[in-house]
């Protein structure tokens, strides 16, 4: 009779199972490539072992467990407080009353085909590498899940296909779009002369100067990803999930972020 109770699912059991799975898949995704993608999956397993424990009916090592999942809560909101940010902006920068900005955040159901998946990256790269040669300052922001329209109202709305020459001549030193930064959503700029929020941090080496610090920023708040061209040196700086991410050359750096993007 005991088992037949335990296979007799309602259907608010079931939505109840997909709602939780639901919920893994977009904490994973924000965890996905940083340090916290560890604990999480450690998480995951000792969460599991309790709920086995308590199936199994072993009192002792199921409370045991159940209290250091409690107690650990409060470690874990400090832990992955950068991930809450990031989910709670995401949440509450979705644009409801715009189908595309809304569905965007829910592809749960949907076949993978890249958060950017028409993105002319060989266009963009190029453009970086010629303004590097130049000693151009560009600040690219690629907008990912995550909706950055609460800082593209600080710039120039545009609806520019991503192309090598229109890069090149937003950043051009005598252009009027050139100063702030770029804001890339698919394959289209949807912003310029952005005004990014610039992080205080002090760990920051003093050489980076304000778009590198804006970069770092912003892709710390979001998971957007960054490129940013030294108008100093003409390097090329990669940026993601608050940190500079390395790279040996331009095609290494495109293999990098087509994994990002997608």
């Amino acid at each position: 009779m005991d088992f037949l109770n335990f296979i007799d699912f309602k259907i608010t059991d079931f939505i109840d199972i997909i709602l939780v799975a639901i919920l893994l898949y977009y904490i994973y995704k924000l965890v996905r490539g940083s340090v916290a993608i560890n604990i999480f999956i450690g998480i995951v397993i000792v969460w599991g072992f309790w709920k086995l424990t308590e199936l199994l009916g072993m009192q002792m090592i199921s409370s045991l467990v159940g209290q250091f999942m409690q107690v650990g809560l409060i470690a874990l909101i400090i832990v992955f407080q950068q991930e809450i940010r990031k989910f709670l902006l995401m949440i509450g920068s979705t644009n409801f009353s715009n189908k595309r900005n809304f569905v965007k955040h829910f592809k749960f159901f949907r076949p993978e085909e890249g958060l950017v998946s028409n993105l002319n990256l060989t266009g963009l790269l190029n453009a970086c590498e010629r303004m590097s040669e130049s000693r151009t300052g560009a600040l690219l922001v690629i907008e990912r899940a995550n909706s950055l329209e609460f800082v593209k109202t600080s710039g120039d709305q545009m609806n520019i296909e991503v192309t090598q020459p229109i890069i090149e001549s937003i950043f051009y030193k005598n252009s009027p779009l050139h100063d702030g930064a770029a804001i890339i959503e698919d394959n289209y700029i949807v912003a310029t002369r952005v005004v990014l929020p610039v992080g205080n941090d002090r760990k920051i080496p003093l050489k980076y100067g304000l778009r590198h610090r804006a970069a770092l920023s912003i892709t710390e708040k979001t998971d957007a990803i960054a490129l940013v061209v030294s108008e100093e040196t003409g390097k090329i700086s990669y940026v993601k999930n608050g940190e500079f991410v390395n790279y040996k050359d331009m095609t290494n750096l495109m293999e990098i972020i087509k994994e990002d993007v997608v």
